[in-house]
This record gives C-alpha cells, sequence and structure tokens, in this order.
C-alpha cells in the first residue's frame, strides 16, 4: 500500500474530507517535508501546486493505509487539475519514506505559496469545489472536469456568500429543510443541480418531497452608468446566445454592463471593470440600487444591481474581452429616451429595466447632489 504526499489544498481537513467523503485517522497523517520542490499557484483554479524546483522544499502531509478507493479518490481530484503522479521520497519525523506525489505541468506561475495564508482565505471556496468535483468521479473523465474549474470558483465563491447573508431568525433551515437527495446533474462552464427535499408549509407541516433543479453561474455586477450633465445613459448591445437557445428571434439585447464576480472580488469592484472592459469608462461615483435573484423559480445567479455616474466624454475602449467571445457595441441614449424603451416595452433585459425605474426614482437627487 503505497503512501501519498501532497503539500497543498489536500492538507486542509476539510477539504481531504470533501475528496474522501469521509475523515481520516489521527495515525495516518504525519508532517513530511519534500525537497526540490515548491508550492506555486496556478491558474485557473487558483490552488496551490507542487512544481520541481532545486533548493526549495514543500511543507506537506504523508498518508499512509489509504484504501484503493480513497487512492482512486485523490488521483482523480489531483488530475482535474493537470497534475501528474510522480514517484518521490519525503523527510518525516520518523525518517524517510518512498511515497506518490501529484505535481504540476502548468507552465504559468503565479507566485510561490504560503499554504497557511492562501488557506486563510480559500478554505471554503477549495472544500466547496472539491465537493463539486468529486460528484463526478465515476460520470466525467478527470481531464474533462479541468476546464470548469474557473467557473466552479465562482460557484463556490457565490455560494459561500449566499452563506453570509443574514438569515431570517423565524427560520431554521436545520429543521425546516429536510434534503432526501441532492444531484449534480450538469457541469461546464454553468452548472445544474437537482435535490429531492421537503419544505416546512405556513401552517407548520412538512411538505410532501419535490424534486427540484437549478441552474448555478455565481454573483453578477451590473451598472447603468449615467451621465449627468448629459443627462444621458450607455447601453450595450452583445448576442445572448442563452434566449437564442431559448428561442427568441431577436437575440442582440441592449443590456447595461455587466459580469460574474471573481473569486474574492466585491461587487462595486466588478461593476467598475466591467464599465470598463464593456463601455470604455471610468465609473466616478456607484449607487447601489438592489441585490436581488432575478429568476429565484430556476436559477440560482445572485445579481449586484448598481448606477454609475461617469463623463461620456471620456470613453476609451470598451468593446469587451474578444478572448471571452465578447463582441459589443454602445449607444449613449437620453434619460427621456430610456424611459419611453420602458414605457413601449422595448428592453428585454429585466436589471435594465430594474435600473432604469431605480433612476427614475433617484434622477432629481443624483442631479442636485453630483452636479
Amino acid at each position: 500500500m503505497t503512501d501519498v504526499f501532497f503539500g497543498g489544498a489536500l492538507c486542509l481537513p476539510d477539504v481531504l474530507n470533501a475528496v474522501l467523503g469521509h475523515g481520516l485517522l489521527p495515525e495516518q497523517r504525519m508532517p513530511a517535508v519534500l525537497a526540490d520542490h515548491a508550492l506555486v499557484i496556478c491558474d485557473p483554479a487558483h490552488h496551490p501546486t507542487i512544481v520541481p524546483s532545486d533548493g526549495s522544499e514543500v511543507h506537506g502531509l504523508c498518508l499512509s493505509g489509504l484504501s484503493e478507493a480513497e487512492q482512486n479518490a485523490i488521483c482523480y481530484y489531483e488530475t482535474c487539475f493537470g497534475r501528474r503522479a510522480v514517484a518521490a521520497t519525503v523527510e518525516t519525523g520518523t525518517g524517510r519514506r518512498e511515497v506518490k506525489t501529484a505535481v504540476g505541468t502548468e507552465p504559468s506561475r503565479i507566485a510561490h505559496a504560503d499554504l497557511a495564508d492562501w488557506s486563510a482565505e480559500w478554505t471554503g471556496v477549495a472544500t466547496r469545489m472539491a465537493s463539486e468535483l468529486m460528484a463526478y468521479q465515476t460520470r466525467k473523465p478527470a481531464q474533462d472536469m479541468t476546464k470548469s474549474l474557473f467557473s466552479m470558483r465562482l460557484r463556490a465563491s457565490a455560494w459561500l456568500s449566499a452563506q453570509r447573508r443574514h438569515a431570517d431568525p423565524a427560520r431554521d433551515l436545520s429543521r425546516d429543510v429536510t434534503i432526501q437527495a441532492h444531484k449534480r446533474e450538469y457541469v461546464n462552464f454553468f452548472a445544474m443541480e437537482e435535490m429531492d427535499l421537503q419544505y416546512r408549509k405556513f401552517d407548520g407541516s412538512m411538505s410532501q418531497v419535490i424534486n427540484r433543479g437549478v441552474v448555478l453561474g455565481g454573483e453578477a455586477a451590473v451598472v447603468l452608468p449615467y451621465d449627468i450633465r448629459r443627462d444621458a445613459v450607455l447601453l450595450i448591445e452583445q448576442f445572448r446566445a442563452a434566449v437564442f437557445i431559448a428561442g427568441e428571434i431577436n437575440p442582440w439585447l441592449w443590456e447595461p454592463p455587466a459580469g460574474l464576480l471573481d473569486p474574492g472580488e466585491s461587487p462595486e469592484a466588478a461593476a467598475r471593470r466591467e464599465a470598463k472592459e464593456e463601455a470604455g469608462l471610468e465609473l466616478t461615483h456607484l449607487e447601489p440600487v438592489s441585490s436581488l435573484y432575478p429568476s429565484s423559480g430556476m436559477s440560482g445567479e445572485y445579481v449586484h444591481i448598481f448606477c454609475g455616474l461617469a463623463d461620456f466624454s471620456s470613453i476609451e475602449g470598451g468593446g469587451g474581452v474578444p478572448s471571452e467571445g465578447e463582441d459589443i457595441r454602445s449607444k449613449v441614449i437620453s434619460f427621456q429616451e430610456l424611459m419611453a424603451g420602458v414605457d413601449n416595452r422595448t428592453y428585454q433585459d429585466m436589471p435594465l429595466v430594474t435600473s432604469a425605474l431605480w433612476l427614475a426614482r433617484h434622477r432629481d437627487r443624483l442631479r442636485a447632489e453630483f452636479a
């Protein structure tokens, strides 16, 4: 039975338990050091990865007494990150041990990693990602999962953000929702999950077991740029594959600039980034409009909507990110034209209509305060 060494996220008990589906005995774990290797952060998963590096060393864990199923689970997890298994020798408190470890083949390095610093910020994300990855161990080859690592980070970050929101003191989810089965049915850039569950009804009884599904993407930021001096807004137009797939006859939609939050990014920072990328604008001020689920019956996407003040004479660049398949054009229209479009039901994008109606309520205040 071969011992296994790792120095990255699998050193964290929560992540290892998510990969194995259970914990290990304390005597199966021992600190170990791997010479002539370093721990680095690699894209797209932003996880610590072991790579060869003369003169460096990786402090990690050596596991012994693993079953074949446990070794297979660890191998699947490591392969999802593009790592390959190699034989190595590590130093432990009881002497040298021959082990298997996994090293990265990704040539680009972001920075040398300190596991303690990394884990303080990313343990929750890594644990959630591990749970999603391992749900596909028997259904998808590990190499096919690698392309989804970045979007898994987005979903994991969004899930943790949702867990941090203020709970309703009148409800206890551990008592009021019972999960009978949790199934992860699809993963690519987006994911689909299903649950068989019961929830507490308003009469105090539990519902029958129901099956419900959700499309998961992450958190998004939307910003409607407004130029007070011109009394005008900037809109962008782009092709939306989702509505085309749904049968929409006109899948080029007018919208405010918008995009998914990167892991660890605030909604405000994402709004400013998207305004620059898609519209070429530097925002001078952000006003929060709302944070909401735009389609709570089928989607888990949580959207932060803003109105952003800007000087439209300073537009430079924009048009989206070509590497992300974006082809975007923009136009500036007056506030009156915007509201005429709302009244005429011209727009099909919910965040645009929501932010336009908010602007109608707050326009006078903004013009008085920031003119």
